[in-house]
């Protein structure tokens, strides 16, 4: 048992050590700054000033714990819309007991999250003069990691099903200190509440790991065979398909297209709920309920969208195209099409139940007193033109975003190469390290303020110009490659010129001109506008499909 004790905690650092390596130097040099800064001063205004800095500079251990997170519950193999466990295989057939199995990973996973905020909450907020608790976060920590690795690793009878578990038990395990604080609960009984979990949390990851050891995998698909013959039945063409880019819609489809309902459809009654337990003069929980689940489809468009770009979404093959892809007859072309009409349809599948569930919900809830009463403040201070073009503009603008985040990063996993996923996802994961500190220190001070919204426009400008000459680099491969035909690439490039002439007049119409100048909201709208990620995806595909 020690050798395989000390072989996993090799294994975790070999497979992980440039993330786990820089999550070591950042929080070293945070405590160093800590140290030093926290004691050269400590006068209530540069305490303050401090505690600010430090708070920013430790947004990014955020992505720290999510780092923990994906590495010790196994969560870079992870697919949420899999049957099977993802505990790894080759790991399963070990001579090992399974209480081994189980124990270590969680062993090293909780003691690396409960360390990690006793370090930072002791040795970093502390010196600033922010003495959070130290216990019962650190046992929050500790099991959200165990039951996200017994949620990771434990077989299900249905696919999706680990998706709306994750959400559930999650969900509950977050929500419930929280509930504790606002009802003033001590720390030592949030602390005795959480402690439980970790044990019982170990027990359910025996259970886990046990049944994927022995290959027991309840399969309870069954249940959606009927409801399969029923849809089949109504929607049975009479004659084949009439080309082979249809055929490729309707199989992209049958793969991947109602991941995204299906996900919206389970989680809209819980986004729902608090609908029917807000009193009438909780019009705030009413509203913020909405805009939640206004935003619902886009968040849960990002989970979605790792299972476009694959191949099949039960098997965890990211990064190869089977023959029976690459041999279809059709063109790297078309088998993007045919993955982004694919999206859109997904995309309008999930927001008909969105708008349909939710009417349903204020109709049986009585909240519809709100919503009018919500409207007509509105309309007291707006003209109904206005009202009504900003509300068409905000629900299309949540439509197409939905589907942008579908296929924004579709490129990345046609590309069919690993070490170009996991540097996307690094690279993806530094920038927001970056940004959300930076973002917050620039709102703190208002001359850093001043001075950034006098340097928004060259940057913006910067941007345009970077995703122009992306633009003009991924055309000329797409002509060199002959993918996509002139005609082709004239008519994307006025379709999306008319969509920026349209957005522009809507942005300038809507948006005063002491808030943003024209030129600001022209290089904004050209921001926006999705051209040069879906664009690369046809290269991708075809450096991935003739290598």
């Amino acid at each position: 048992m020690r050798s395989y004790a000390a072989a996993l905690a090799w294994e975790f650092w070999r497979r992980h050590r440039w993330g786990l390596a820089i999550l070591v130097i950042y929080l070293a040099a945070l405590l160093v700054f800590a140290a030093v800064m926290g004691t050269t001063d400590p006068s209530p205004a540069r305490m303050a000033l401090l505690a600010s800095v430090v708070g920013t500079a430790a947004i990014p251990l955020v992505a720290a714990y999510m780092l923990v997170l994906v590495v010790f519950s196994f969560g870079s193999q992870a697919d949420l819309a899999s049957r099977e466990s993802i505990y790894p295989g080759r790991m399963l057939t070990l001579p090992v007991r399974t209480a081994a199995l189980t124990f270590w990973p969680m062993f090293y996973g909780t003691v690396a999250a409960a360390s990690l905020w006793l370090i930072v909450a002791r040795f970093v907020f502390w010196p600033c003069g922010m003495e959070l608790p130290l216990v019962w976060p650190a046992l929050l920590a500790a099991s959200f990691l165990a039951w996200t690795q017994v949620v990771m690793w434990m077989p299900y009878p249905l696919p999706l099903l680990r998706a709306f578990a994750a959400v559930v038990l999650l969900g509950v395990l977050l929500v419930t200190p929280q509930l504790a604080i606002q009802l003033a609960v001590p720390d030592g009984v949030i602390a005795a509440v959480l402690a439980p979990s970790l044990p019982l949390a170990y027990v359910a990851a025996c259970v886990a790991v046990g049944r994927a050891r022995r290959g027991d995998v309840p399969d309870w698909r069954w249940l959606l065979a009927l409801p399969r013959r029923i849809a089949e039945s109504r929607t049975r063409r009479k004659a084949d398909f009439t080309s082979p880019a249809r055929a490729q819609v309707w199989f992209e489809w049958r793969r991947h297209g109602r991941s995204l309902p299906f996900i919206v459809g389970i989680l809209l009654p819980f986004a729902l709920l608090l609908l029917f337990i807000a009193d009438s003069d909780m019009p705030d929980v009413v509203l913020n309920t909405l805009a939640g689940v206004c935003f619902l489809p886009p968040f849960m468009a990002g989970f979605a969208a790792t299972t476009v770009s694959k191949a099949n979404p039960y098997v965890r093959d990211y990064y190869g195209v089977p023959p029976f892809t690459g041999t279809r007859p059709l063109t790297s072309a078309g088998l993007v099409a045919a993955k982004l009409e694919m999206a859109a349809w997904s995309t309008l599948a999930a927001w008909l139940l969105v708008l349909i569930a939710t009417p349903l919900a204020l109709t049986l809830s009585g909240q519809w007193p709100v919503i009018t009463n919500a409207v007509q403040s509105w309309l007291a201070v707006e003209s109904p033109l206005r009202v009504a073009v900003i509300t068409v503009l905000i629900g299309l603008g949540l439509v197409a975003f939905t589907w942008k985040q579908l296929v924004q990063n579709l490129y990345v996993g046609l590309t069919g190469r690993e070490w170009f996923v996991k540097l996307t996802v690094f690279v993806g994961l530094a920038i927001l390290a970056l940004v959300l500190p930076i973002g917050k220190w620039v709102y703190d001070h208002e001359q850093v303020r001043a001075s950034f919204r006098d340097l928004l426009p060259w940057l913006a400008g910067i941007a345009v110009g970077l995703k122009a000459s992306a633009v003009v680099w991924i055309v000329r491969g797409l002509r060199r490659r002959r993918l996509l035909r002139d005609r082709t690439l004239v008519t994307i490039g006025t379709c999306w010129l008319i969509c920026f002439v349209c957005l522009l007049g809507l942005l300038l119409w809507l948006v005063p001109a002491r808030l943003a100048p024209w030129y600001l909201l022209a290089l904004g709208a050209a921001l926006i506008l999705p051209l040069a990620r879906p664009a690369a995806a046809p290269l991708a595909l075809a450096w991935n499909r003739h290598r």
